[in-house]
């Protein structure tokens, strides 16, 4: 499904979200705290846009995602990052070998997201930290109900007109309603095995960042 969004896909993601993708973007890069020479990896990477932004801070960013549509799109973007085609359920790297990893809006995708946390918790260094950046709650209840009733209701209609796969945000839609609230992401990292969880909203708790680290 990915595959076949891959080149609008960016394009597409700004014009649904207002432009609020860049400030959530730069959220996580600052929750990531980066510093050179660090070793992160960016899963769900897509097309490399927000892997390009940690590695202009000197890190080491290693973009990986399941869609091979999205990352030769990124590697025509991106030549100078190294693209790989990873699995979050089952990572083709050694235990403790980064120190953080980071998946923006792909969590949601995963089949088994408790095993996709603790894969994550396997290859990051002992005090190395997570940052998830997810489509969340609204935590004021009457923009909460319009949220859900009518603004993702008119999600795959804005999609038939800007997106080169309508069906896949009809999805999104889908699985936007079905995420966990906030506090219940946070109890999946710590039962995961990550410590010291927290979050924070933006944009009124349409999305929301989680942070663990690793013990």
């Amino acid at each position: 499904m990915f595959d076949t969004v891959a080149e609008k896909y960016d394009l597409t993601n700004d014009i649904l979200a207002v432009g609020q993708t860049r400030r959530w973007r730069a959220a996580v890069r600052e929750a990531l705290n980066l510093s050179p020479g660090d070793m992160i990896l960016d899963i769900a990477a897509g097309t490399g846009t927000s892997s390009a932004a940690f590695a202009s801070t000197g890190a080491t960013v290693i973009p990986a995602d399941f869609s091979l549509g999205m990352l030769q799109v990124g590697q025509r973007r991106h030549p100078g990052l190294p693209f790989i085609a990873a699995d979050a359920l089952a990572l083709p790297f050694a235990d403790n070998c980064f120190d953080a990893v980071t998946m923006s809006f792909g969590l949601r995708n995963v089949a088994d997201r408790e095993q996709a946390l603790r894969e994550f918790l396997r290859v990051t260094k002992p005090g190395g930290s997570l940052v998830v950046c997810e489509f969340s709650h609204p935590t004021f209840g009457p923009f909460r109900t319009v949220y859900s009733e009518y603004l993702m209701a008119a999600l795959p209609f804005l999609a038939d007109r800007v997106a080169s796969n309508p069906e896949a945000y009809r999805y999104l839609a889908d699985s936007i309603r079905a995420w966990p609230t906030q506090r219940e992401l946070a109890g999946d990292l710590a039962q995961a095995g990550w410590e010291q969880v927290r979050w924070r909203n933006f944009t009124g708790g349409i999305v929301a960042i989680h942070r663990g680290l690793a013990p």
